[in-house]
């Protein structure tokens, strides 16, 4: 049975700890998210993932002032985190956090807005982080085992895997007795904040394309894995569900 992480305030020297994070929480929790009122960067350091830039460029034409013009207004595809600059993809990661052990509000208050993410203690998850993710990744920040749990934010991957300290810490909550500085067995990634959805996207309104544009979305078929990857056209969907107006309630 897979659990969900807690992620607690961060403790490291480089990360400045929010005054407002509530540490209390159990130990089979972990979270930690970003938001901004700022637009998306397309940056390709990453606490963010995602969370880079590129744009279609037309082929087997002459250029003209119309097809500049429609050049210039295509959104480009760093909106919805596909490609980096230079056309390399970018991957995106849904990472979740309990926003009374770490918000997204606590990650924009951390020092550059950058925080480590520890205290993973899955191995599906860990693996995803220490394996694939890459700086400049992005990353869909999401507030979990909250009253209207759902995406809140856009972070990127500002750093790649190194090892857990907490794992180290006999004082931790994550403390684990089979992990060493010699031989570890958890790691963690930094994480920089990029802005806030115009929305909350919450899980009842993703819900509602289970079976249709969502189906096979990790979040909806394995909600408790606290790290998952997210598909190109998933997040081609949700960047343009936050476009349109919140759902009315029934």
């Amino acid at each position: 049975m897979e659990t969900r992480a807690k992620r607690r305030a961060p403790t490291s020297d480089k990360v400045q700890q929010p005054k407002t994070t509530t540490i209390g929480a159990t130990a089979t929790k972990r979270a930690k998210v970003t938001n901004s009122t700022n637009t998306t960067t397309t940056s390709t350091k990453m606490d963010t993932p995602a969370k880079g830039t590129k744009t279609k460029s037309g082929t087997g034409s002459k250029p003209t002032k119309d097809t500049t013009t429609t050049t210039e207004k295509q959104q480009p595809l760093s909106a919805t985190g596909l490609a980096n600059e230079d056309g390399t993809r970018i991957s995106v990661w849904l990472m979740k956090s309990e926003p009374d052990a770490f918000s997204i509000d606590d990650l924009i208050n951390s020092k550059d807005s950058t925080s480590q993410w520890d205290g993973v203690r899955n191995h599906e998850a860990k693996n995803l982080m220490k394996n694939s993710m890459k700086v400049g990744d992005q990353v869909l920040f999401y507030h979990s085992n909250t009253k209207a749990p759902g995406i809140v934010a856009m972070a990127k991957i500002a750093r790649e895997a190194y090892p857990d300290h907490t794992a180290f810490d006999t004082k931790s909550h994550y403390y684990d007795n089979k992990s060493s500085r010699d031989d570890p067995r958890w790691f963690m990634v930094d994480v920089k904040y990029e802005r806030k959805l115009k929305r909350i996207l919450t899980l009842k309104e993703l819900q509602q394309y289970k079976d249709k544009e969502l189906s096979q979305m990790k979040l909806l078929n394995r909600g408790r894995l606290s790290v998952q990857p997210v598909s190109d056209s998933e997040m081609k969907f949700i960047m343009d569900l936050e476009q349109q107006d919140e759902p009315s309630e029934d």
